[in-house]
């Protein structure tokens, strides 16, 4: 088996894989692009399988950390069994290092192929669908704000105040370029702002789709700076009562359906689970953004026969508010690498982690693990790739 990285000539041969393996319909113009690359995997000189790593980044501690994005997987239906997609994985593993990529995100329809390469499940991209008379906790803000339809001149403004709030979210996409065309939010039925006096307080995007008796409105971004921002959103969204009986909102800021919304008992929830793979340990340390502790230090055996570049023996050390690994150590907490992806991203303690059989040893020292990273709430996607 030969891999390598896609080329232009290899676009006819990817789309018909991903024909088969996803229904897709429209063939795309180009398959090299700005903030996208992949690999084939060829079989007796005809291509067997593709991988799509796309250049995102991810908030941890409100920093951003850069992420190989991993989609697209697909592997031709003779050549099935032939670990063709095992290779592609194994082979992605150092190409993201070297394109400065220390994690990797996917959403995973089959996470046995993935859990063996050391992705494992680290946070949710939900959809939650409401009823209108549940959207707010009271009838209308205390201070009623003008709204207005967004334009091309407001698009830097409206990432500023995405990136205001994702920052906060453990696991949310920074939404870079080249990867994310930003101009593309504009082809939306609704995009209205909130202007404030230092750019805007808040913003809302909207699809009206087919569903139902009268159809759907469907709320990708619901972005508020403040409350009485997130309160007026809500508002207008209560203005298509008579319109609509309910609409599907995605979920960026957790608040906002928890803390604002008069959420009933039970309703109906859409979820997708995302894995996540630390690529390179050192490296995904150094960027992410941690809490500010009192010294502290913890010794770790990484086991990764995927990565072994960060196997072995490290030691995390937490000194005058950075946090850093350095090679050595007693070993104290030995982890495998499926651990590292919910450790890092904050989905899972180290008491989940043990009882998984992911990690082992005295958990005084595993604890520290845990101070570490010192997450809050559930981590969060709001891009699906």
């Amino acid at each position: 088996m030969h891999i390598r990285e896609y080329t232009e000539d290899d676009l006819d041969a990817v789309f018909r894989l991903r024909k088969l393996a996803f229904n897709s319909t429209e063939r795309p113009e180009r398959l090299v692009q700005p903030g996208r690359h992949g690999l084939v995997a060829e079989l007796d000189g005809k291509v067997a399988g593709v991988l799509g790593i796309g250049e995102y980044a991810q908030f941890y501690g409100g920093a951003a950390v850069p992420m190989g994005g991993i989609g697209g997987v697909a592997v031709d239906g003779a050549t099935r069994g032939r670990g063709v997609a095992a290779a592609l994985l194994d082979a992605a593993l150092p190409v993201m290092r070297e394109h400065g990529q220390p994690i990797s995100v996917l959403y995973a329809t089959v996470p046995t192929l993935y859990r063996k390469r050391g992705w494992e499940r680290a946070g949710l991209f939900e959809w939650v669908e409401l009823p209108m008379d549940r959207l707010l906790t009271t009838p209308r803000p205390a201070e009623l704000m003008a709204s207005r339809p967004a334009g091309e001149a407001d698009l830097s403004a409206l990432r500023d105040c995405y990136l205001e709030v994702a920052r906060t979210i453990n696991g949310m996409a920074d939404r870079r370029p080249p990867r994310i065309d930003l101009a593309k939010v504009l082809e939306m039925d609704l995009v209205s702002v909130l202007p404030g006096p230092n750019g805007l307080r808040g913003y809302l995007t909207a699809q009206r789709e087919p569903g139902g008796d009268m159809g759907r409105l469907k709320v990708y971004d619901l972005i508020g700076v403040d409350v009485e921002a997130q309160l007026n959103l809500l508002a207008s969204l209560r203005s298509w009562a008579g319109t609509l009986d309910a609409i599907d909102l995605r979920i960026t800021d957790p608040a906002t359906l928890n803390l604002l919304g008069a959420t009933p008992m039970r309703y109906s929830v859409w979820t997708s689970t995302w894995m996540l793979r630390v690529v390179d340990l050192p490296a995904a340390v150094a960027a992410r953004g941690w809490p500010r502790l009192a010294n502290a230090a913890v010794d770790l055996e990484i086991v990764d026969e995927h990565a072994p570049w960060h196997a072995g023996l490290h030691r995390i050390v937490a000194e005058d508010g950075a946090v850093r690994v350095e090679p050595g150590g007693t070993g104290a907490v030995r982890l495998h690498a499926r651990a590292l992806g919910p450790w890092f991203s904050g989905a899972q303690n180290t008491h989940a982690l043990r009882r998984a059989g992911l990690l082992e040893g005295d958990p005084a020292d595993a604890v520290v693990l845990d101070q570490l990273v010192g997450a809050s709430g559930v981590p969060r996607l709001a891009d699906f790739f």
